[in-house]
């Protein structure tokens, strides 16, 4: 069998919802996140809540690009109910960032000065909510030294250290940044520094 980085990356990707139990896996970007959450919840995390990328939460595992496929549908979540799941932490999503800073805090607003940006980017949407109110992981496809930078231009969701200054209790909330070289993560205590503690296969680091 031909083993490809993307196969690595849907791992990984799987990964960031071990442990996670019954709560709802919602990743918005990407087929990866898309088939890496499936998979978590085929193989170690059954109870992983999802929806079929609308309002509807379905039991079986929906094949990528499934138009028109029947699913098995076991509720409903409209997206003003969204807002209750967020604010009760009992979500896990996967968001893309323009920025990863060293301390865990991203980017998704501007790139350059605030007064007069470079780059206008999406806005901060729902990152300071997600980011201090439950799980949030990160998915870059193409890793570069203009996404993973040592402060990001403007801070969209908060990494540890700084929702930490804020009084928010974070040690509960993963901040797992994947990206097509490798597995990061952020420590929860002190800094909140981002760490490499896995390489995808056939990849090598660079400093």
């Amino acid at each position: 069998m031909n083993i490809r980085r993307a196969d690595y990356c849907v791992i990984a990707c799987a990964e960031i919802y071990r442990g996670n139990g019954e709560i709802l896996a919602n990743p918005t970007v990407g087929t990866i996140p898309y088939i890496g959450a499936r998979l978590a919840r085929a193989t170690f995390e059954p109870d992983l809540v999802m929806t079929d990328g609308e309002a509807m939460l379905v039991v079986d595992n929906q094949p990528v690009g499934s138009n028109g496929h029947p699913a098995l549908v076991e509720g409903w979540l409209p997206y003003r109910l969204t807002f209750d799941v967020v604010w009760a932490g009992r979500r896990h999503v996967v968001m893309g960032a323009s920025q990863v800073g060293s301390d865990g805090d991203t980017n998704i607003s501007s790139i350059g000065p605030f007064a007069r940006p470079t780059a206008q980017l999406l806005g901060p949407r729902g990152a300071p909510g997600n980011t201090v109110n439950h799980h949030t992981s990160y998915w870059v496809p193409n890793h570069s030294r203009r996404v993973f930078v040592e402060k990001v231009d403007f801070v969209s969701g908060l990494g540890p250290s700084r929702a930490a200054q804020g009084g928010r209790q974070v040690g509960c909330l993963q901040r797992h940044p994947i990206c097509d070289l490798g597995s990061l993560r952020h420590r929860l205590q002190g800094t909140g520094r981002v760490r490499t503690p896995g390489v995808h296969s056939s990849r090598r680091t660079h400093g």
